[in-house]
């Protein structure tokens, strides 16, 4: 087993490869790990800069290379592919450029084109936002936010991969120019975007993305924001694990979906909570 990836679940089930976001680590799709283990072959990885790989800047044709050679040593050489963030804009360039070891596609908090003016130029802010804050101090506010906000498990997951600010700043960057909808729309497989109801910047491309491609649906999970695997885990978890027996052509006793009445639950939650904002004019 390598130190630069979690693989979970048995080897010859359907295989799903995790791209995580930038400043975060594999640590974040911990829920789904533990939600789909069981009847899928799961594996989530660090990207260069990150986690594991903390001490390798972040270049992003490493970070592609990564993820194919995780494709090809912990799936089987074929997976589906889901990415979050900056994982959702690698994920989409490695199915376009190699389609024969991508079963499915799924992205969130990636349907914002890197393009133009304004959303380079929000990069670049928000890139130097990461690296002129990368103090001790900023460190102990980042623990103290995950734990407070997520289970335990889950904050401790994400912890032990640390926050790595500069690198963070790096894979911003270096997003900046990439056509990530024609490579989401040149990848011929069968596609998914989940975006949280509250991730407005990513929500405002999500149609145009679905457009663009054949094969691809749309999902926004009510009450969630950028980290939506996180909010409302067990919503994610089902849906990831609906399109994944799809597209494999997996049998539901194969391929079994975790915690769909949990995930009922978040959801009416969520617009429990919506609708309570509402009534009181927030």
């Amino acid at each position: 087993m390598s130190s630069t990836y979690t693989a979970l679940g048995p080897l010859d089930a359907p295989a799903i490869v995790l791209v995580h976001g930038t400043r975060l680590s594999r640590g974040m799709w911990h829920p789904q790990l533990v939600a789909l283990s069981g009847g899928f072959r799961i594996v989530a990885l660090d990207l260069p800069g990150h986690g594991a790989l903390r001490d390798r800047p972040f270049d992003w044709d490493e970070a592609l290379d990564e993820i194919v050679r995780v494709i090809d040593e912990a799936a089987g050489g074929r997976a589906v592919l889901c990415g979050l963030s900056l994982g959702g804009y690698l994920a989409m360039e490695v199915a376009a450029a190699h389609p024969e070891r991508v079963a499915g596609l799924v992205i969130s908090g990636a349907s914002a084109e890197p393009t133009g003016t304004f959303m380079p130029r929000g990069i670049r802010v928000f890139a130097r936002v990461l690296e002129r804050t990368s103090t001790p101090r900023m460190e102990r506010l980042n623990r103290a936010w995950f734990r407070r906000r997520y289970p335990a498990a889950t904050a401790n997951a994400l912890l032990a991969g640390g926050f790595p600010y500069a690198a963070g700043g790096t894979a911003l960057r270096s997003l900046i120019g990439h056509d990530a909808r024609a490579a989401f729309a040149a990848y011929p497989g069968r596609k998914l975007i989940i975006n949280g109801q509250l991730d407005l910047p990513f929500r405002l491309g999500e149609r145009g993305f679905r457009r663009a491609a054949r094969d691809a649906r749309l999902l926004v999970v009510p009450g969630a924001r950028h980290l939506v695997n996180l909010d409302r885990p067990s919503a994610y978890s089902s849906a990831l694990a609906r399109f994944t027996a799809e597209v494999t052509g997996s049998s539901p006793a194969a391929a079994p979906v975790p915690d769909v009445s949990q995930a009922r639950s978040e959801v009416d939650q969520a617009r429990s909570e919506g609708d309570r904002s509402r009534s009181e004019g927030v």
